[in-house]
């Protein structure tokens, strides 16, 4: 890291709870047909982070065995300077970068129940998984051993000619919170709501 070196941040722990938080990872991959990033769940062990798609998807399938390179950010707010020039953002973010391997077996079936319960435990709740969807299912994994972050979480930084002046400055936070669930509109009547995800209404996203 060479630029942003007072906000990035090692601590194994932080890390890990910037990716227990977020959703969404966009990876990076390296194909014959020039560099590809796309967005993908995840879930992660103690030492990998876990990934998956469909069994042909091209950029895991080329992923497997190279190099790849996995980020996770959370946008928590808007930094407005008194010039748009120090105009910013309150985040966390992660960048993983490793050698992907293929996930087999049960270690494959451990992967996708972490993958599915990573935001809500619903592995239990739905039709159990099936050979065929096994089959058509993708999992990679990459070591959580070169991994770093950068995290901001403060006001406007500006400069000191600029904070007599009469513009403002400030944080707009961004607040998500999950909404009520709606079932699906062809549901069979009498059907409830899985307890753990009624539970998520009115909790915050990240």
């Amino acid at each position: 890291m060479r630029r942003g070196t007072n906000r990035q941040e090692y601590g194994r722990a932080e890390l890990l709870a910037v990716l227990d938080a977020g959703m969404v990872a966009h990876v990076g991959v390296s194909t014959p047909d020039g560099p590809i990033v796309l967005p993908m769940a995840y879930s992660r062990t103690d030492t990998d982070i876990l990934l998956h798609g469909a069994a042909a998807n091209a950029l895991l399938r080329g992923g497997a065995g190279e190099d790849i390179c996995v980020t996770v950010t959370i946008v928590d707010g808007l930094v407005i300077a008194r010039t748009p020039f120090h105009n910013s953002m309150n985040y966390r973010s992660v960048v993983i970068r490793g050698a992907a391997t293929k996930v087999e077996g049960e270690e494959k079936v451990e992967a996708l129940r972490l993958m599915t319960d990573h935001v809500v435990a619903n592995w239990d709740t739905g039709r159990p998984s099936s050979e065929v969807d096994f089959k058509k299912t993708l999992v990679i994994k990459v070591p959580l051993d070169e991994i770093s972050g950068k995290i901001r979480a403060d006001d406007a930084i500006d400069d000191e000619i600029d904070m007599d002046g009469p513009h403002w400055a400030g944080v707009v936070p961004i607040i998500a919170t999950w909404a009520e669930p709606v079932s699906a509109a062809d549901l069979k009547a009498g059907i409830e709501v899985p307890p753990a995800i009624a539970a998520l209404a009115g909790t915050p996203v990240q």
